[in-house]
């Protein structure tokens, strides 16, 4: 007696003739043992025989819990034994059922494999819902080997992929960290199109975890998130050729590899699919031709983080001494070319600062002109005609004098009493970006007594202190450089 079985993909299979019945065995299942082929090696012939086996076996319900264990690399029906096979499928009616049991992780691999091969579910979009259903129910109650999730969330995306689902639908199946990761890159490809803390943000992704604890950042969140974000638009902004190849140099190229959807699963997909483009985004994009798959994005591998996080490192660093946050970073010689463009950041905040603290002021032309008009014919009303004659002749002789220019008074500054030459030397040297160490030396003067001698001496004039001394070097506060150099008459 043989059994004919509809299945999709195939026409039809025929359970071979049955042998005697197994006492305690259901038939059901000695007919599935049956249904496999020997002797066809491969790992794509053992997905074959289990999407097989898996259609029959898809209605058949159990009731016989196992109490074992079992673990088994890409387990099949095929691995387990009889009783292994009543208790899989006991849990798995139970399951289906709304019962929620723990179960070998083996088992529960099965009962995934069935879903991604359409077993058990009605279309591609039931397969998803009950997947995410196992994931909530079964792997939410702490079910499950870690590595279940990682591979479920990975086998989901591909299967919305390659049965055609929209990009914001298979955007949902994708793993957090891949979403951060493109869109990262996706704000630091455009970052004049995204807010200043959505560019911190992204740069903190690659920069490491230290960024955002920065005191340029805790200290003024607003003000850090600007200067970090406007120091990576300059940097693409160098020129056209050369923003592309300052982010090609830090991410390298959207690359094609590759791509292997649902390759470490038990899945028969015997039909090459459609050639097709699926964008999930900018850059990570998906094509089938001539049934291969590849994906295109930007790979870690070619990643230059090295040169990323150095980049803002010395910016950082930088920042820290331009709002005087305390806890200064050392400088790296190797980090010495993104000192111009962070300088130019700073440069351009300090202009626009000082820009916003002028008061604004608005003259109304209008009312001018009225009160003109007003006080000239109260004038001619009192005026005879002698007088303005008189008038029209002093103004005709003062005409046709030249105008000479009003005396510029020279503004002399005196240099702050109690300063010596030794601090007066170190001070233009600081000035002129010098470093006053050695004079310092030579003449046994400690720089942070240099700093507390100069600071005094110049508070009356300044207000506050002129210099700073971080325990290695002495360097000027920056917005009082322009009044040092008023007191110094111009020049250091």
């Amino acid at each position: 007696v043989s059994r004919e079985i509809e299945i999709s993909y195939e026409k039809e299979i025929t359970v071979p003739e049955t042998r005697p019945i197994r006492p305690g065995v259901p038939e059901k299942i000695q007919e599935m043992q049956r249904l496999y082929e020997y002797g066809l090696p491969g790992f794509q012939q053992k997905c074959r025989n289990f999407y097989l086996q898996g259609k029959f076996m898809e209605d058949y319900e159990d009731d016989q819990p196992y109490a074992g264990d079992f673990q088994q690399y890409f387990p099949c029906y095929h691995d387990l034994s009889v009783r292994q096979l009543r208790g899989y499928f006991t849990w798995r009616t139970r399951f289906r059922k709304g019962e929620t049991l723990e179960t070998p992780a083996s088992f529960a691999y099965l009962y995934l494999y069935e879903l991604l091969n359409g077993i058990g579910a009605e279309d591609p979009s039931d397969v998803l819902l009950k997947l995410s259903v196992f994931e909530q129910e079964y792997l939410g109650r702490g079910f499950g080997d870690p590595s279940m999730k990682k591979n479920l969330r990975r086998w989901m995306l591909e299967y919305a992929v390659v049965h055609d689902f929209p990009p914001e639908e298979i955007e949902k199946y994708a793993e957090k960290d891949q979403l951060s990761h493109d869109q990262a890159i996706q704000i630091l490809q455009k970052p004049e199109e995204a807010e200043d803390s959505e560019v911190f943000f992204a740069i903190s992704y690659f920069a490491g975890g230290s960024l955002p604890k920065s005191p340029v950042i805790l200290n003024a969140p607003s003000k850090g998130f600007r200067l970090f974000a406007q120091a990576w638009r300059m940097l693409l902004s160098e020129g056209q050729k050369e923003s592309r190849r300052h982010f090609t140099q830090f991410f390298g190229k959207l690359g094609s590899y590759p791509w292997h959807p649902l390759g470490n699963a038990l899945v028969w997909m015997p039909e090459k699919h459609a050639e097709c483009i699926i964008e999930l985004n900018e850059c990570r994009i998906y094509r089938c031709k001539n049934g291969n798959w590849t994906e295109e994005r930007y790979d870690p591998l070619f990643f230059d983080k090295k040169r990323f996080q150095g980049f803002f490192h010395e910016a950082d660093r930088a920042f820290r001494k331009y709002l005087k946050t305390g806890s200064y970073l050392r400088e790296k010689p190797e980090e010495a070319w993104a000192a111009a463009v962070v300088q130019a950041v700073i440069d351009r905040d300090r202009k626009e600062a000082e820009r916003l603290s002028r008061p604004e002021i608005t003259i109304d032309f209008s009312g001018l002109s009225r009160i003109r008009a007003d006080a000239e014919t109260t004038r001619d009303s009192l005026l005879t005609e002698e007088e303005m004659r008189a008038e029209e002749r002093e103004t005709a002789a003062v005409s046709e004098e030249p105008q000479m220019p009003e005396p510029v008074i020279p503004d002399f500054s005196l240099i702050p009493e109690g300063v010596d030459s030794v601090d007066l030397e170190a001070l233009r040297m600081l000035l002129r970006g010098e470093d006053p160490s050695e004079v310092l030396r030579d003449r046994h003067r400690m720089p942070s007594l240099l700093a507390d001698s100069l600071n005094e001496a110049f508070f009356d004039r300044i207000g506050d202190n002129i210099l700073e001394y971080d325990g290695e070097s002495l360097f000027i506060i920056e917005d009082y450089r322009e009044d040092l150099l008023g007191i110094l008459g111009g020049s250091a």
